[in-house]
């Protein structure tokens, strides 16, 4: 009998506190910064059991999204040029738009469905999401799915 995996993409608030220091504990070993797993679960302040049951099932998301599919939702205001202010920030981390699909327009307010792949030369994924939340006009961009 296998045990079927499922995957939830969450912001960083809904992750619990101690999720978040294994994955730094995680980056410190990873960058030479300790040298041993005692080392750095003592400079984040988590036990190293908690470090080993939860080190294989979190880990950023840009860290594993290259070569991936993204699927976003993006809700916006029925504003000129917005649209291209997106897909520029999309152009700025160099991924690559793969299918666009706006809604029409109700109440001033659209739906865009953007599929972006992710490439070995694409920036950090979790930064141009944010980044486009943060343009003026955004709603709110969830994503759907990665593939």
């Amino acid at each position: 009998m296998t045990e079927e995996t499922t995957f939830y993409v969450l912001k960083e608030k809904a992750v619990p506190e101690v999720l978040l220091r294994v994955v730094e504990a995680k980056r410190l070993l990873d960058s030479g910064k300790c040298r041993s797993v005692a080392e750095a679960t003592d400079k984040v302040g988590i036990s190293r059991s908690s470090f080993y049951k939860y080190k294989e099932d979190i880990f950023p998301f840009h860290d594993n999204a290259k070569g991936k599919t993204i699927n976003m939702v993006i809700q916006l205001d029925d504003e000129p040029g917005l649209l291209s202010v997106v897909l520029k920030k999309v152009a700025d981390y160099a991924a690559n738009i793969l299918t666009i699909h706006q809604s029409i327009p109700v109440n001033g307010v659209a739906s865009l469905t953007l599929s972006v792949e992710v490439r070995k030369t694409t920036g950090d994924i979790s930064q141009m999401i944010v980044g486009i939340e943060q343009i003026t006009g955004i709603h709110y961009v969830k994503i759907l799915s990665r593939e």
